[in-house]
């Protein structure tokens, strides 16, 4: 926690600097109103203590101004006897608490602690709001998982960018969430976004935020995924599907550590540690010009590669007993066991859609499984398929030699994996290797008729 001590005294700013570094929280101080807007412009605070009495710019000014600006800072407004009156009315203007000199450190110590939890705790849910649900815990044994694990431990401590690879459905996601609960920002919110599921045109007001009037529909200031996440950690999924145009604005956050609203006049300092997943060849890209060499560099610091689950088949049976009991409480039903001839089954499966894929395949078994609680060989649908049903990324490109017999390849492909996954785009893109917004295209482009069951 980093926390800005506002006071023109210096015994009191001084004390205050002490108790909390005691407490072990970092803290910054300012003697003025204007010192103090002027590092609130710079850096990132998770709250600020601040007296009312201040020269020049006073205390409920600054408050005004912090409202006026935008910034996600709370605010606890220090009072001498007989301020009151005052410190309420600094309150009604954005301020959170007040305390009254002299105070008490162990009662400042925890209202600052409750006031940012509840600060992270609201981040945190209306970022979860805009995301996909969570997915499950990284679960296995294999000497890969472990060795992941392994890397997991040291790249937490870091605050080091980190890319994280593997084909789609892997659990790019679980890995990221795994990175942040064992690091020191574990507190802090995780805030993840999929950047190839928000449409071109809402994905940059969606990270960085938009001010009102910033475009036509704006019609109040809406705070970006960028912000929410705070001192914790956003996750950009699928980062190779990012437009080129919001790929320069993303390396100067990641230069600069400063965002800014669209529409806005203002940097906003970033606290945010980024993580980014791709399951795309990202140098291949880069060699094509469709990703940019420099942001590239940028986000592989640290590189983690997620093994496909054909690797690790040894990992199936705790696998589908980590997830039997969240799918049947979601499907309202009785607990399920799968029988040894089922794993035998999955076990033969290469499953080019990876742990979602065992996902999905599972949930319909415990749809079809009778009440008896079993799942049986019988219960898990189909025999082993090719080895990857995945579209490499050439077959998105123009080919112009490749002529009908490519196009006509993409679309069984297409219309096969949407007849499998019940006309559902999402599911259909992951188990292709590709992104929701490709898929949306091609569909497009094909003329496909989606029917769903």
């Amino acid at each position: 926690m980093k926390i800005l001590v506002v006071d023109d005294e210096k015994n009191i700013r001084d004390s205050l600097g002490r108790l909390l570094e005691l407490e072990g929280m970092k803290a910054q101080t300012a003697e003025s109103g204007e010192k103090a807007r002027e590092l609130v412009a710079s850096q990132r605070f998770d709250l600020a203590l601040v007296d009312l009495r201040l020269p020049g710019m006073s205390g409920q000014d600054l408050v005004e101004w912090i409202r006026a600006e935008g910034f996600l800072l709370p605010v606890i407004m220090i009072s001498a006897h007989g301020e009151i009156q005052d410190a309420v009315k600094a309150m009604q203007a954005g301020a959170k608490d007040f305390v009254e000199k002299p105070f008490d450190s162990k009662a400042l110590i925890n209202k600052i602690r409750k006031i940012i939890g509840e600060t992270n705790s609201r981040n945190v849910t209306e970022a979860e709001a805009r995301k996909q649900p969570e997915k499950p815990r990284l679960v296995g044994e294999h000497a890969l998982i472990r060795e992941l694990r392994e890397k997991i431990q040291k790249v937490a401590a870091t605050d080091s960018t980190v890319l994280i690879t593997g084909e789609s459905g892997c659990g790019k996601e679980v890995v990221a969430r795994e990175i942040h609960d064992t690091s020191p920002r574990r507190s802090e919110p995780f805030v993840a976004v999929n950047v190839g599921a928000i449409p071109e045109n809402l994905l940059e007001s969606e990270l960085f935020g938009h001010e009102k009037g910033a475009f036509t529909s704006a019609d109040s200031r809406r705070i970006g995924l960028f912000e929410l996440a705070g001192s914790g950690t956003l996750f950009l999924d699928e980062i190779g599907e990012m437009p080129q145009v919001l790929q320069v604005k993303l390396l100067r956050v990641l230069q600069d550590r400063m965002i800014r609203r669209l529409g806005g006049i203002r940097d906003i300092p970033l606290g945010a540690r980024i993580l980014s997943a791709t399951n795309r060849d990202l140098e291949a890209r880069v060699a094509k010009g469709l990703f940019r060499e420099d942001l590239f560099y940028r986000l592989n610091v640290i590189r983690l590669a997620i093994p496909p689950l054909r690797d690790r088949k040894v990992d199936i049976p705790l696998l589908a007993q980590t997830l039997l009991p969240r799918l049947c409480g979601r499907l309202n039903c009785g607990p399920r066991e799968i029988t040894n001839g089922a794993l035998a089954k999955l076990k033969r499966y290469d499953f080019p859609g990876n742990v979602r894929e065992l996902e999905n395949i599972l949930e319909r078994a415990v749809i079809y499984s009778s009440k008896d609680g079993l799942i049986r060989e019988d219960c898990i649908e189909g025999g082993p398929p090719p080895k990857s049903t995945a579209i490499p990324d050439t077959a998105w490109e123009a080919q112009p030699e490749s002529g009908l017999l490519l196009r006509n390849a993409e679309r069984d492909l297409i219309e096969k994996a949407l007849r499998e996954h019940h006309g559902n785009r999402t599911r259909a893109a992951g188990a292709l290797g590709i992104s929701r917004r490709t898929i949306i295209y091609k569909i497009k482009e094909y003329g496909i008729e989606e029917k769903k069951d």
